[in-house]
């Protein structure tokens, strides 16, 4: 025998709503609720988007030298045929990389750098966020060296940060190298990750 029982709401001994259905949507429980599931929960339909939501990663495409801050010039989106983002992604303007939606992102740059029968007794790469969208501090360095080898010598430095993004006008990062020498180069490409940023949104912002 089969019974159905038809509600639009079901309420605890205090009158406090357990479920709801009201215009084909279903909430369970109050704001300040714990709701525990025991067994499994398992998506039979189309269900709101969980995990990561946003992934995005840009690179530069040309070599510069010396101390930039921040960089505004030849940034791209990776297109190579294997890439692929998630979301709707970053934005860039003038070297200033916005947020397309609120969340904790975790952020980290990757610098690539060259020199020619050179020393450079410091480099080191900037990550430069703002809370207010006008006063920037520098809250990673990735720091290296490079010797003099008669030949050209190579060098990298990773930084990465967690970006609290509770507002999308006013936090925002951008990213800048400094060395010593200013004959050491930044390594850019078209069609290889060598200085570049990957943008993660690891879930709600906090």
């Amino acid at each position: 025998m089969t019974a159905i029982l038809k509600v639009d709401t079901i309420q605890d001994t205090s009158g406090n709503n357990i479920i709801n259905e009201s215009s084909d949507t279903i909430t369970i429980g109050a704001s300040g609720d714990t709701t525990n599931i025991i067994g499994t929960l398992q998506n039979n339909g189309s269900a709101l988007a969980s995990g990561i939501t946003e992934a995005d990663m840009w690179r530069i495409t040309t070599a510069f030298s010396g101390s930039v801050q921040p960089i505004t010039a030849n940034w791209e989106r990776c297109d190579e045929n294997t890439f692929a983002k998630i979301g709707t992604g970053m934005s860039v303007s003038s070297g200033i990389f916005s947020f397309p939606v609120t969340g904790l992102y975790e952020v980290v740059w990757n610098v690539s750098w060259s020199l020619d029968s050179a020393e450079a007794r410091y480099i080191y790469s900037e990550l430069i966020t703002t809370n207010d969208n006008s006063t920037y501090t520098e809250r990673g360095t990735g720091w290296t060296h490079m010797f003099n080898g008669g030949g050209t010598t190579y060098a990298s430095a990773t930084v990465g940060v967690f970006i609290n993004v509770s507002n999308v006008s006013n936090q925002k990062v951008k990213f800048g190298v400094n060395s010593i020498n200013s004959s050491v180069n930044t390594q850019g490409s078209s069609t290889s990750n060598k200085t570049y940023v990957s943008f993660i949104r690891l879930g709600d912002s906090q």
